[in-house]
């Protein structure tokens, strides 16, 4: 039994989802969803990650279920997937909870833990056991040994070892997880406590099986858009850096789709660095410590879930999503809005936004586009309404938040800025610090993304992030900065 790589796993994903579309633009939605399992594993095909086609099929199954934007955890094993893709093609509302975990994918990984290998020599030294704070690991006949009643799985004893004769075994959504939020269940499969989860979305990525799913709209807004009714897409600076395209070949692309109008929501940005940078300036003089940016959901929702003590230091400035939304809504009351996200996190902005009424990611955005054989490299180019600035459009890089607020401050200001480039035990931890003291000794403006490099290093992305940000660049390059913008 082979383990899915990451590749092989989004390749799986992204063929139901165009497949789910074509279902859904065909004449019998709810049966040709239901073959979805038998299509891509017919009797006496190659049998290429599984034990048996049987179990191949119920996973391809359970992505298809969660590729109609249900949960797994609630929908009946002998419930039809025609079944289930009628009642998605009724549901007024998106699930609240953004991910859903397949148990029949789920490895049931052993416990994580740190146990001492053949490779011991019971060495003089003993570095082990200086390192351990806990007095879990003694050498004893000539090898050490781990209590696992004391162990806290700290891997001191994994640093120091000289012969790295102690390892540690993972979980990786578990290992990944910022806050803890995932865990095994008495049966041995993994579950998300979402009282916890900040939708970071890093177990998604980590799982080497695909278990953990993101759970899709992409039928809610195929429905709306086959309707007729005004459907209008906001989409992120990071979308520029995915496909081989230009920025108006990818609207252009969109509008092919069938959407009425397309956003950007680097505008949106723009709103949000100059309101920022006159709340830090304000914070400055009023004599605080530093400031934290707001624009990163996932960081909002840490600071709820497990962080309320940054409150007061986190911006109040709302995100650009939030103003562009805010903005389609304006101009089209009418109208129901797509945002376009390379990340899990936004679904749980959107659903506290009345101005939001779907999200639809990157990944989803590909295959609809494969499923509708668009060529975006060969689509005529399209003009945004309204131009963006550079700064805005530098968003979704790591550090682009701050560089954006910083150009906007004068020099009597003095700052100097953080950058968290990605949300993990270690980070999170440095936050509460800061936090607690209620000063930050490294800096007084500090940009927190949840995403290593940041939303174009996205869980819903899928060019890679060196080719994506040379195609950013590009785009950013030939935009007007900030400064020579009008007033919003």
């Amino acid at each position: 039994m082979s383990i899915n790589s990451p590749k092989q796993t989004s390749h799986i994903k992204r063929e139901i989802l165009v497949r789910l579309i074509k279902a859904f633009l065909s004449d019998n939605f709810e049966e040709n969803t239901r073959l979805i399992p038998y299509d891509m594993r017919p009797k006496g095909s190659e049998v290429p990650f599984r034990c048996c086609i049987y179990k191949e099929r119920a996973i391809l199954r359970d992505r298809t279920i969660a590729g109609l934007g249900d949960s797994i955890e609630e929908t009946d094993d002998t419930e039809l997937l025609s079944d289930v893709a009628k009642e998605a093609f009724k549901r007024e509302k998106p699930d609240s909870r953004p991910l859903t975990v397949l148990t029949t994918a789920c490895q049931g990984c052993v416990p994580s833990r740190i146990y001492v290998t053949d490779l011991c020599q019971g060495c003089v030294a003993r570095p082990c056991e200086s390192a351990c704070k806990f007095g879990a690991i003694k050498v004893t006949d000539g090898k050490s040994k781990i209590n696992p009643e004391k162990c806290k799985n700290c891997g001191m004893c994994v640093q120091v070892c000289p012969y790295q004769a102690i390892q540690k075994i993972i979980v990786p959504c578990e290992n990944a997880c910022p806050v803890g939020a995932i865990s095994k269940n008495d049966d041995g499969f993994a579950q998300i406590d979402f009282n916890k989860c900040i939708a970071c979305g890093k177990c998604a990525v980590a799982c080497p099986f695909g278990a953990v799913h993101e759970k899709s709209q992409i039928i809610d807004i195929l429905k709306n858009v086959k309707s007729g009714k005004k459907v209008i897409a906001m989409v992120a600076p990071a979308l520029m850096g995915q496909l081989p395209c230009t920025p108006k070949q990818m609207r252009a692309a969109i509008l092919k789709l069938g959407f009425a109008d397309v956003y950007e929501v680097a505008q949106g940005a723009d709103i949000t660095t100059k309101n920022e940078a006159e709340e830090f300036i304000e914070r400055m003089e009023d004599g605080e410590e530093f400031m934290t940016t707001s624009c990163c959901a996932a960081y909002n929702q840490l600071v709820e879930k497990h962080i309320p003590e940054m409150k007061p230091y986190r911006s109040n400035t709302k995100t650009p999503l939030y103003y562009t939304a805010e903005i389609v809504k304006r101009e089209h009351p009418d109208a129901l809005t797509v945002f376009f996200s390379p990340c899990v996190a936004k679904r749980t902005e959107a659903m506290q936004n009345p101005n939001v009424d779907y999200v639809l990611n990157y990944k989803e955005l590909g295959a609809w586009f494969i499923a509708k054989d668009i060529q975006v490299d060969e689509c005529s180019e399209s003009e945004f309404k309204t131009e963006a600035s550079a700064e805005g459009r530098n968003y979704a890089i790591t550090g682009g938040v701050a560089k954006a607020v910083q150009s906007l401050l004068p020099e009597e200001i003095p700052t100097h800025a953080v950058i968290i480039d990605g949300l993990n035990k270690q980070t999170v931890k440095d936050l509460k610090k800061y936090a607690k003291n209620g000063m930050c000794e490294l800096g007084n403006l500090i940009e927190v993304m949840s995403c290593t490099g940041g939303c174009l290093g996205g869980n819903s992305t899928f060019n890679g992030y060196k080719y994506a940000s040379k195609q950013l660049k590009t785009y950013v390059d030939s935009s007007k900065s900030i400064t020579n913008t009008v007033d919003i």
